[in-house]
């Protein structure tokens, strides 16, 4: 039987039991995400990733792939609807980019970009959420959190320390430190640990580190993430297999 399936038309090589993002990241082809990394579970949280199979909408990242599979990704319809996904991320927390550390390695910012997001659209919530200083080595900005649970999951199955989780519901879902004070700084969180730098926005940032590359020599300011962020991915999916 022949592995593969077509993406926007070109066929797709896939081994079985591969999802169809992880597919498509082994062979190049970008489909946009935010809460999706090779190097951790698949969580289909933020729906960035929400393609058409068969005419029908699911999460590529959850998806197994499956020979003879017809998949649109890149269509007017998805990327209007990736852009209003976008659109309200951006307002339900502090993403004023010009004064962000993360501008130009932010993958929510370099997304935007990609799916031609022009405004914020919707009115701003602007949530009351703490910045914890507390930690020697680490600032949390949790105004930036996007509830990705990148930093929970690398925390959990790779630092096995468990700092992170999120807490409430619906618009009063937020993340938080595990440790009775809630502050980073009383965890045995590590500046060298995973979670410390798979945060995709601006809520981790190391201190004394702030804008040693400047802004307009970074990541996404080089390249656009359909071409940055792919041979990443594709690098370690492909070491993953």
């Amino acid at each position: 039987m022949n592995n593969s399936f077509l993406l926007d038309g070109e066929d797709v090589p896939f081994i079985p039991g591969q999802t169809v993002m992880q597919a498509a990241a082994a062979a190049g082809k970008y489909i946009p995400h935010l809460c999706w990394h090779p190097d951790f579970t698949a969580h289909g949280s933020c729906k960035l990733c929400t393609v058409k199979i068969g005419g029908r909408f699911a999460t590529a990242c959850t998806t197994r792939a499956a020979a003879g599979q017809e998949v649109d990704n890149r269509t007017e319809e998805l990327t209007a609807k990736r852009r209003t996904l976008l659109q309200l991320l951006f307002v339900e927390g502090n993403h004023f980019c010009p004064s962000c550390e993360k501008s130009g390695n932010c993958v929510l910012q370099a997304t935007a970009y990609e799916m031609g997001m022009l405004s914020p659209h919707f009115d701003h919530f602007y949530p009351d959420r703490a910045v914890d200083a507390s930690h020697p080595d680490v600032l949390l900005d949790f105004n930036r959190c996007i509830m990705c649970e990148l930093c929970v999951r690398a925390s959990r199955e790779v630092d096995g320390k468990d700092v992170f989780a999120l807490s409430g519901r619906g618009a009063k879902s937020h993340l938080i430190v595990n440790s009775e004070t809630g502050r980073l700084a009383d965890t045995d969180f590590a500046v060298t640990d995973r979670a410390a730098e798979v945060c995709p926005v601006g809520v981790i940032l190391k201190k004394r580190v702030g804008f040693a590359v400047p802004i307009g020599q970074r990541d996404y300011d080089e390249k656009p993430i359909s071409e940055k962020a792919v041979g990443k991915v594709a690098d370690g999916v492909k070491e993953a297999g």
